[in-house]
């Protein structure tokens, strides 16, 4: 259901021809990296958020880490995750298929300046056999982005 969700919010924006099925696993930044054949800094991880009991996306180069005192910064709050078991609920997509495309509504999506280091990217789907790929400026369109925010650092 989450993939056909993803796909139907792609599609919408004449993207869908851009999802990738691999073969394998995708649940992971090594994963999706080893299915896709490209760098883990090319996948666009999408790490979930709590503020309060609103849901937020931030949608981050693949080796990238959250660094709380940007986050705190940005946000004028503590990086709180979603519990894995509450992921799906709130997002509407569940742990390894988490992605900014036919989420649930009310939830916000940023993009971290982390990504910019890339030319194309390859967000999830929707489930953990699935990617899309997608220029910056794509995937900023994709995703409804609330804006660009700085809350993360890459790992050297």
């Amino acid at each position: 259901m989450s993939f056909e969700r993803a796909r139907a919010h792609l599609q919408a924006r004449g993207l869908a021809e851009h999802i990738i099925v691999p073969e394998h696993s995708s649940a992971t930044v090594a994963e999706a990296a080893e299915a896709l054949g490209c760098k883990p800094g090319m996948i666009a991880k999408t790490l979930s958020f709590l503020q309060g009991d609103k849901a937020v996306l931030v949608l981050a180069e693949g080796t990238a880490r959250v660094d709380n005192r940007k986050y705190r910064a940005c946000f004028g709050c503590k990086a709180k995750m979603i519990p894995g078991e509450r992921v799906e609920a709130l997002v509407g997509h569940g742990v390894g298929g988490v992605c900014p495309f036919g989420i649930n509504p009310g939830v916000q999506v940023y993009l971290d300046e982390s990504l910019k280091a890339h030319d194309t990217v390859y967000p999830a789907a929707g489930d953990d056999h699935s990617a899309v790929r997608l220029t910056i400026e794509e995937l900023e369109r994709a995703c409804d982005a609330a804006g660009w925010v700085d809350v993360c650092v890459v790992r050297e």
